[in-house]
């Protein structure tokens, strides 16, 4: 190895292989510094101060900040490094409220766990008081900046990944905070989607999704007056295995069919069910107006945090989103209504929704998903939260052996289960239209590139002699800039795939938190497993093309619209009403 191209790091030479700072380097070499403010995704800041290490000729240096050069040797345990580490963690634990017994985030925070690792059993500095209302406002989110340690992730990601800004620094010295525009709480801010990003890249209390339903759910399982169904979006079955000590990505559906029965539910079914009914009015949709050339490009509408998105800041695009509801959306409803055709009260079923993300539970609130004030979706769990269910229960997650989920609204296709990653809501759509146009060359299209482990996908596909062109986009400051340029005529698609988390939803809010890209790619290789083994179109559920001439008329006909499809609002003034 030639002196130019490694730094020695205690004693080791480790390669220069394109890291940008001396951190990533370090890590590779085996050393695990935690870093709050360090998030790979985001722009370098350097304000935690905890990558403290010392580079001979330089000193103490963050080494976040410092690009590796060739024959630098850097030192990361000594005594000197050592203190300042201690210290700069002291500073932080003394900087507001830190009592973790009583935290949601206790067992999972950074802070923490840091605290632990490094033995601090008393702070030698006096405790800062901060303000101790807890911001509620969100349905998506919480807000307790009595535990904020101003690490400044929530702000640039906000900025950096989704272009929104809707959380900032504000004030100064020891009132230094962040908070939404004038320091609103997070459900009157007009600019927040409730994508929770900020609060996935939180590493300590300070934002969280808001999981305050749970207590809710059990008393619903309880309550013999009531039956509750309960179904899990894709992405949950190779989310949750990771918090029980399970391989990452994963699939564990069978498991959490198997948990859901034993917390109480009396119906235990699969989004992915949903997922293809989406899929097969979604996709009907697009071929119609594929076909008429109205309204196109048609933009995706199953992510809710999009949806507020458009409806906020590009309402001029509100006609080409799709008027498919979500899987979750069409779930609830259909449910409820098999369960009155049987004889049943709609107001005496519960439905639960166990999501990846924050904004769905934002969306189960909207007016036009309520019938006569019952609404079609009860309540919304996160993966994270479906956790803390199954260990106050007692389950033993990890033993658990594998039941069936019930029936009919169990089944579902490998279409339906990639739903969970940036590209299998295209994916699917594809397969289904293919399928329609030219049933005997469907198989033979290839769609490998909406698999990329990219932000931005495009395709330029031949179906049936015609030309469609899709793009695939996650993250909403990416989404911007496509709308942008279709609009300065750079780019023309027919059918646009946007999420508003960078992976899609098995990098939502609610799944246990990650840094960097390979969580990503490993719950996404779950789900692809997954669809593997598994029929290979929408059409192809059996279940849910019997819907049609019992709870529906006809695909995309006067009853499927009614309980299949939505609308939408200019919500482009700052006061949030509808135009």
């Amino acid at each position: 190895m030639e002196k130019e191209n490694f730094v020695t790091i205690e004693g080791k030479n480790v390669a220069i292989e394109g890291e940008r700072n001396l951190l990533e380097l370090i890590r590779k070499a085996g050393f695990n510094i935690t870093t709050f403010c360090y998030q790979p995704e985001l722009e370098i800041y350097g304000a935690c101060r905890l990558c403290l290490v010392e580079v001979e000729g330089m000193g103490v240096v963050a080494s976040c900040c410092v690009a590796p050069r060739a024959g630098m040797k850097v030192h990361i345990n000594t005594d000197e490094i050592r203190r300042l580490r201690r210290i700069n963690l002291e500073l932080l634990l003394a900087s507001g409220n830190h009592n973790c017994t009583l935290c949601s985030k206790s067992g999972r925070c950074k802070l923490q766990s840091l605290a632990q690792e490094m033995g601090i059993t008393e702070i030698r500095f006096k405790a800062k008081q901060k303000e101790t209302v807890r911001d509620t406002s969100s349905a998506a989110l919480v807000r307790d900046n009595s535990k904020c340690i101003l690490c400044g992730n929530c702000v640039r990601i906000c900025n950096e990944v989704q272009g929104i800004g809707a959380i900032d620094f504000a004030f100064r010295g020891y009132r230094a905070k962040i908070t939404p525009a004038f320091d609103k709480g997070m459900g009157e801010s007009h600019e927040c989607v409730s994508c929770g990003q900020c609060a996935r890249v939180c590493p300590v209390g300070a934002l969280t999704p808001n999981n305050s339903e749970i207590e809710q759910v059990f008393k619903e399982i309880n309550n013999p007056a009531k039956k509750v169904a309960v179904h899990i979006a894709p992405a949950v079955r190779v989310g949750l295995g990771e918090i029980f000590g399970l391989p990452q990505g994963k699939s564990i559906d069978g498991k959490i069919a198997a948990a859901l029965r034993l917390l109480g539910f009396d119906y235990v079914y699969d989004t992915a069910f949903a997922a293809d009914l989406t899929i097969v009015e979604e996709a009907t949709e697009f071929l119609h107006r594929f076909t008429e050339g109205k309204n196109m490009p048609q933009l995706t509408s199953c992510c809710p945090a999009w949806v507020n998105y458009v409806e906020k800041f590009t309402p001029e695009f509100i006609p080409n989103l799709s008027t498919a509801r979500s899987p979750m959306q069409m779930m609830g409803p259909v449910i409820k209504a098999d369960f009155v055709e049987k004889g049943g009260k709609r107001e005496d079923l519960v439905v639960v929704a166990i999501m990846p993300c924050s904004a769905k539970k934002g969306e189960v609130k909207r007016e036009e998903f309520y019938v006569n004030g019952n609404p079609d979706t009860d309540h919304v769990v996160t993966t994270v939260g479906l956790a803390r269910m199954i260990k106050e229960a007692g389950i033993d997650f990890a033993n658990l052996q594998d039941e069936e989920f019930d029936h009919p609204f169990g089944t579902k296709t490998g279409a339906g289960v990639i739903f969970g990653a940036s590209g299998g809501v295209m994916e699917a759509a594809l397969r289904f239209a293919a399928a329609e146009l030219d049933p005997k060359g469907a198989g033979k299209l290839d769609l490998s590139v909406l698999r990329a482990n990219s932000t931005v996908k495009e395709a330029e596909l031949t179906i049936a002699g015609k030309t469609v062109r899709v793009a695939v986009v996650s993250g909403l400051k990416n989404a911007r800039k496509l709308l942008d340029d279709i609009k300065a005529g750079k780019n023309k698609y027919d059918f646009i795939e946007v999420m508003s988390c960078q992976g899609g939803c098995v990098a939502g809010a609610g799944q246990p938190q990650f840094e960097g890209w390979q969580a990503r790619k490993n719950r996404a290789a779950g789900l692809y497993e997954d669809d593997a083994k598994m029929a290979y179109k929408s059409q192809d559920n059996k279940d849910v093309m019997a819907l049609y001439g019992t709870i529906f008329d006809k695909i995309g006909g006067h009853k499927a619209h009614e309980l299949l499809h939505t609308h939408y609002f200019d919500r482009k003034d700052r006061t949030g009403q509808k135009k």
